[in-house]
């Protein structure tokens, strides 16, 4: 399904009148090419690459959200998110309704922050499921939440928050803690106007309904430190804890076969001594009270030499520490 698409900023809409009224003045024309001048040192977005590992942790984000929203909606809707985009707040901000849902959280591991925005029309609908309603786009013409609705904005903000930390750790852990909510845009403290951002949407499809959608921002100045790290493609996903894979170590490493020695003595005998020895010589022996239990050569237990069942055996006294 394709997405939503976006009002045009002030500024675009300046540039396109400007450009339809003066185009004979802002292009040129050589062997029948259109130039467009070019500064040096402007911020040009094609050197940033595609950040492929952002796209993964997207998808990753996507599986785990399901669960935050089960219990408002009463099932595991399908998430979908679409290509990272890097453009100005200015430009986000305008392309907004003034009144949404703003979460901005702290990342201490990035110096940076991060912002979800959620509309408010999805935010009526998750509270209407979440007490017994049915799952449909209410409409009405606000400009503040309920405290019922506010209530839900923590719990879902919250939960994504720790969905995006289980996306995030198989690159980096990293942590989001909140550090404040707005429900205006003007009054959205993350970054300046001119600012890049990279903007991470996410559709939700609902059942009998029309999708509903939420945004997870990142100041591109915050991704920078890993923009190297993004631009590379992962390919494994973290697991938490695979029971399975652990008993088949565990039994393997139980099966793998070792040697067992004892050292009943350590007699010290003369190099002269040493040098006459022929076949069939006997040296004399003191066997001692305790004994050494070898594995594979290094000394493990200390034992005491006895019988039992008509067979010589150790009896284990004490396990060595390795310094």
């Amino acid at each position: 399904m394709a997405a939503t698409p976006r009002k045009l900023s002030s500024k675009e809409v300046a540039a396109l009148v400007g450009n339809l009224m003066e185009a004979s003045d802002s292009l040129s024309m050589e062997n029948g090419l259109e130039v467009r001048p070019y500064a040096f040192g402007e911020n040009d977005l094609n050197l940033l690459g595609d950040y492929h590992a952002l796209r993964m942790i997207n998808e990753r984000f996507c599986r785990t959200a399901r669960d935050v929203f089960l219990p408002m909606l009463r099932l595991q809707p399908r998430i979908s998110s679409f290509p990272p985009e890097v453009r100005s707040f200015d430009d986000y901000r305008s392309s907004q309704d003034n009144f949404v849902s703003i979460t901005a959280s702290r990342i201490e591991e990035l110096r940076g922050n991060q912002m979800i925005v959620i509309p408010p029309p999805f935010i009526s609908l998750l509270t209407d499921s979440y007490y017994g309603g049915q799952i449909r786009h209410i409409k009405s013409a606000r400009t503040e939440f309920t405290a019922t609705e506010q209530r839900v904005i923590e719990l879902v903000t919250d939960r994504l928050n720790i969905a995006l930390q289980l996306a995030w750790r198989d690159l980096m852990a990293l942590t989001f803690v909140v550090a404040s909510r707005e429900e205006s845009m003007q009054f959205a403290s993350f970054v300046d106007g001119d600012d890049m951002i990279v903007n991470c949407s996410f559709m939700v499809q609902l059942p009998g309904t029309e999708p509903a959608s939420f945004d997870v921002l990142y100041p591109l100045q915050t991704l920078k430190p890993i923009s190297s790290q993004l631009r590379s493609r992962m390919q494994s996903d973290f697991v938490d804890d695979d029971r399975t894979w652990r008993e088949k170590l565990q039994r393997a490493i139980l099966e793998v076969p070792l040697t067992l020695s004892a050292r009943l003595c350590e007699p010290e005998v003369p190099l002269r001594q040493l040098m006459q020895i022929q076949p069939g010589d006997v040296l004399p022996v003191q066997l001692s009270d305790t004994v050494s239990l070898l594995v594979e050569g290094q000394p493990i237990f200390d034992a005491t030499p006895g019988e039992r069942g008509g067979q010589t055996a150790l009896n284990l006294t004490r396990r060595r520490t390795r310094s």
